[in-house]
């Protein structure tokens, strides 16, 4: 699964149009009631089989008739026409991107909070209890200022990975000086210190996106964004960690190649050893799975913190269920997500699927338990600020790409990308 690209670059998962057998509806409604289900998965998924498992088992408990069809990432064109012909699904679910996009920015995604208040079944606890707030709060917010659009069961970030096994990377830099030190070591033993797929360019912003959270404070990138001036980009910080960019790039830390790469080609080439760092989502490690080299132990560090230590925010992009406004019957939809929320549930979304739920009571992957532990201790941020759609492409993804190209210096990454801002934002408003 690749990235949002915040959000465009790569992958996120897309909301599935439903449809199912009948059945006496007369019947149904007095056993528990019926919902409609648009999943983002093909059937044969591994995330698809956890959930059919749940519902199966949630059908049979409750006399609830579940209506589902399994129909993968396209529902993306379709479920804003299915709303506005009030032919609304009663449950969808995507990456918090889409949802954001399609539902909750738009006043179409109703207010979950009542499913927060909700009891877990069986467990004695809210299912507030069990995601934590923070991953919430990070999240836009609709015209009504609600946050809790959104019930999360995948939890995926961003953040450095590195083989755990290799006897020169057993202690991860607490800070980005150590890290580049680091590298400056690996390079004297002939060993590349990153791996970055140079059209990536969504993946390889990370580090900027990272460093201005870690120089300058949250929300940097958001403020940026904006400032329709276009002032913000003529902080001394901002122009300090594109020079840190500027400094990693020239000192030849990325994999030779890297320039005129093609994802996948130089994840890969971490995976088979030929790099000590990629900086990603947590999907690597299934998506590298079966390149890894022989003993290879995966593990995770995030982005190492340059001021003081102060600015510890961890990218967080939650996939999860939401319910429209049009929905005909939200009711039933409320139970099943806290229904699926159920320890025995969602762990199969760790198991069988090898992804991280927001329940830090449900042990992620082996490979992803670093992560786990880093999500889990660590304040929550949107990647680039949720800052997503024509602004990276035109204003800014253009700009850093000749930066991290090494085609640009520090400030002339910043006067491009201050004139492709501006140029935005007089054609936007």
């Amino acid at each position: 699964m690749r990235a949002p690209k915040v959000l465009a670059a790569g992958v996120v998962a897309v909301l599935a149009l439903t449809a199912c057998g009948g059945g006496d509806k007369g019947s149904t409604e007095e056993k528990g009631g019926q919902f409609t289900y648009w999943s983002m998965w093909k059937e044969n998924e591994p995330q698809a089989k956890v959930i059919k498992a749940a519902i199966d088992k949630f059908q049979a408990e409750t006399g609830t008739k579940v209506t589902v069809e399994w129909q993968g990432r396209d529902i993306r064109t379709k479920i804003g026409p299915a709303i506005a012909a009030n032919k609304a699904p009663d449950l969808v679910e995507n990456g918090f991107d889409v949802i954001s996009s399609l539902l909750a920015s738009t006043g179409q995604a109703r207010d979950l909070t009542p499913v927060y208040d909700s009891e877990v079944p069986g467990e004695g606890k809210k299912v507030s209890d069990v995601i934590p707030a923070k991953y919430l709060d990070a999240m836009p917010k609709d015209p009504d200022g609600v946050t809790r659009w959104i019930v999360p069961y995948v939890l995926n970030s961003a953040m450095f990975y590195y083989n755990k096994a290799d006897a020169d990377l057993a202690k991860t830099p607490a800070t980005w000086d150590d890290f580049v030190k680091l590298c400056e070591t690996l390079k004297a033993k002939d060993k590349a210190c990153v791996a970055s797929d140079g059209d990536n360019t969504w993946t390889n912003f990370l580090f900027m996106d990272y460093l201005l959270v870690r120089d300058n404070g949250a929300g940097t990138m958001g403020k940026i964004v904006n400032d329709k001036t276009g002032a913000a980009w003529d902080q001394p910080g901002v122009l300090k960690s594109a020079e840190r960019i500027e400094a990693f790039v020239k000192a030849g830390h990325i994999l030779k190649g890297y320039d005129a790469s093609k994802y996948p080609a130089q994840q890969t080439n971490w995976a088979s050893g030929k790099a000590a760092f990629h900086l990603d989502g947590t999907w690597v490690p299934s998506e590298a799975q079966k390149n890894l080299a022989s003993g290879f132990k995966v593990g995770e560090f995030a982005v190492p913190t340059t001021a003081g230590g102060a600015n510890t925010e961890l990218d967080i992009i939650p996939l999860g269920f939401a319910i429209p406004k049009r929905a005909k019957n939200p009711e039933p939809a409320q139970k099943f997500i806290a229904y699926f929320l159920k320890k025995d549930n969602i762990s199969g979304i760790s198991t069988e699927a090898k992804n991280i739920t927001p329940r830090a009571d449900v042990p992620a992957p082996e490979e992803l338990l670093d992560a786990q532990k880093l999500l889990t201790d660590s304040p929550s941020r949107l990647p680039i600020d949720g800052v997503s759609g024509d602004y990276l492409d035109k204003a800014l993804f253009p700009a850093f790409s000749e930066l991290w190209l090494g085609k640009a210096t520090a400030e002339q990454f910043i006067a491009k990308a201050k004139e492709g801002h501006l140029a935005y934002w007089k054609a936007n408003g």
